[in-house]
């Protein structure tokens, strides 16, 4: 994602002849201007309110008197979203606050012009294929309080050079609101698997060993399956955001482009029923889990293991919100580490550099006990 809105007018060097971009124009209730001294306001997360950086005036974001609750849609009753294929690279912004026009990735949703700063919520004339969000879950925590979290979560790295724990810094954090997916569903699973008992044995030796036996056993599992997120975003998914979960998109609110102020947002570049493939696989995993805790209770055993899976999915509904994610990198030795904080409860994840004499030292200390337990056995 372009992430200064500007590339240039959309020249791709290796496609030859540049497309030429699309027209937009901001929605007129994105910029919110101050009534105190006229200033672009922002959406100020520890407050959860409009608050403006010149003067300081804060404001309400007016919501309906009654409690939200984002829309189940019916999985079925979809249609599947040609709506992702905008068939070009950028898109031309008209700025409604200066007249500006600037050029962006086309699947930016929200913005700051570059020429007045004001916020921007954009439509294009696509906008009529794409699936409005059905919430957002706004922006809990700050910048300030990401980067305290930051360096708490890379103090605890062990194997990350201390050096590194004291330099490293993050860049200019990008607060942006990423799509996702959820997806509800009523599962029924059908299990073959196996519980272990131990044995213990001497041999010839007089030395003692463990051995696990392996018995088969199966039966039923059923579970609702309640917001299980994908990532809807071909660009930032991957394991760094996958470990930023979870949300509680309990808390999620009505969209209203107030809470884009200051912000970016993305609209979703993976379809819905693809999302749903990576969904099932993420639901497989956690039956997995919960079936293997089943058997090791049922046979009061620490060993089990699932060896077939036969899920069927009943009454899935899918939604689309927005969730909130401070985007951010530090550098050291030349190299670039990125890493994401959850804009909502602060969870960090992401690389770090790793100290290979550490990794040495506690590898040796691993080898010097097994050869301790070796020799004293």
């Amino acid at each position: 994602m372009d992430t200064n809105g500007l590339n240039n007018g959309g020249m791709d060097p290796m496609a030859g002849e540049a497309p030429i971009p699309e027209q937009a124009v901001t929605r007129e209730e994105t910029d919110k201007k101050c009534p105190s001294c006229g200033g672009i306001m922002q959406f100020a997360p520890a407050e959860g309110m409009l608050y403006c950086p010149y003067c300081e005036h804060k404001e309400e974001i007016k919501v309906n008197d009654q409690q939200f609750v984002a829309e189940e849609l019916d999985f079925y009753a979809a249609e599947e979203e040609a709506s992702c294929d905008w068939g070009v690279a950028t898109k031309s912004v008209i700025c409604k606050s200066c007249g500006a026009e600037t050029i962006y990735d086309v699947n930016d949703m929200s913005s700051e012009c570059p020429y007045c700063g004001s916020n921007q919520v954009m439509e294009d004339p696509n906008s009529k294929k794409v699936m409005a969000p059905g919430g957002v879950v706004p922006f809990k925590i700050d910048a300030a309080e990401a980067s305290k979290r930051f360096k708490n979560w890379i103090g605890r790295k062990f194997f990350c050079p201390k050096l590194a724990k004291e330099s490293a810094k993050p860049d200019a954090f990008t607060g942006i609101y990423i799509p996702y997916w959820t997806f509800d569903s009523q599962t029924e699973s059908e299990f073959f698997g196996e519980y272990g008992t131990e044995h213990r044995y001497r041999d010839s030796k007089g030395n003692t060993h463990t051995r696990i036996n392996w018995h088969p056993t199966s039966g039923h599992h059923s579970r609702f399956i309640d917001d299980m997120l994908v990532c809807a975003s071909s660009k930032q998914s991957g394991p760094i955001i996958t470990g930023l979960e979870p949300y509680d998109t309990r808390q999620a609110v009505e969209y209203k482009p107030e809470y884009m102020a200051g912000f970016k947002a993305e609209r979703y570049t993976i379809k819905m029923k693809a999302a749903w493939e990576t969904g099932k696989q993420k639901i497989d995993a956690l039956l997995k889990g919960e079936i293997k805790e089943k058997i090791r209770s049922r046979y009061r055993t620490s060993h089990a293991r699932v060896n077939r899976l036969i899920t069927s999915h009943n009454n899935i509904t899918y939604k689309y919100l927005l969730l909130p994610v401070w985007i951010s990198a530090f550098k050291y030795q030349d190299k670039v580490y990125q890493f994401m904080v959850n804009g909502q409860t602060g969870k960090v994840n992401g690389k770090t550099p790793i100290s290979w004499i550490k990794v040495g030292l506690v590898a040796l200390g691993v080898i010097a006990v097994f050869v301790l337990i070796y020799m004293n056995s």
